[in-house]
């Protein structure tokens, strides 16, 4: 449950699979390369192709020239290590780190990249290729502890949906039942504290109202009497 989440919340849209359509491949056959639904793959492209107007041209373009279903296994593993070797490059050139938040697109998108590997080594399935090539981005290693607790941010977020989908209540971080509904008690409560002190990340504030919509009030009475 956890990674199918972490993978639905990606930020969008996802540089790889942008690029994966841009060279002409479907829908269907990405999501099927990177074991997400499709759906999600199509939210992804959806936000690309309003933010490039020409996205749609070249992805038919590529599509319609293409003899084959789309780039093999082989040549996307090489079209991820290109994508590694820009980052370190640009990041080797300036001393830091692509942001997230910065005015340049190319550097959001290198910076959503390089999140993704971030979570990727924090859950132990980063590919040892990119352990390797990494090492060499100024503030990788140092970033790793960052990269903890992103991952684990997320993995919370996904068994609180769980938790709400299985028709508990908030969970509540005293008087609690379980320790797992202490768990998310106490989480959800410092997202809440976090964002009245306007201290939350805005982005994470919108995978919580997506996610689990109601989050900011939470309980607005007592623990409902037991059926």
């Amino acid at each position: 449950m956890g990674s199918i989440m972490d993978r639905r919340l990606r930020r969008a849209p996802d540089a790889e699979w942008v690029l994966m359509y841009r060279l002409g491949l479907g829908r269907a056959r990405i999501a099927a390369l990177v074991r997400v639904p499709p759906a999600a793959v199509g939210y992804h492209l959806g936000i690309a192709r309003r933010r490039d107007p020409g996205l749609e041209a070249e992805h038919q373009a590529a599509a319609g020239t293409a003899k084959s279903p789309g780039p093999s296994p082989r040549n996307l593993a090489r079209m991820g290590l290109a994508r590694m070797e820009e980052v370190i490059a640009w990041a080797s050139a300036r001393g830091r780190l692509p942001e997230g938040r910065s005015g340049d697109r190319g550097e959001r998108s290198m910076a959503r990249w390089l999140s993704a590997r971030r979570r990727e080594a924090a859950a132990g399935t980063l590919d040892p290729a990119y352990s390797d090539g990494l090492v060499r981005v100024p503030g990788w290693l140092e970033n790793r502890r960052e990269a903890a607790d992103e991952a684990r941010w997320h993995h919370r977020l996904a068994r609180l949906v769980a938790f709400r989908q299985e028709g508990n209540d908030w969970p509540r971080h005293h008087h609690c039942d379980s320790d797992l509904e202490h768990e998310l008690g106490v989480w959800i409560h410092v997202q809440r504290d976090k964002r009245r002190r306007g201290k939350l990340d805005p982005v994470k504030a919108k995978l919580l109202d997506d996610a689990v919509p109601g989050w900011r009030a939470g309980r607005t009475r007592g623990r409902p009497p037991r059926q």
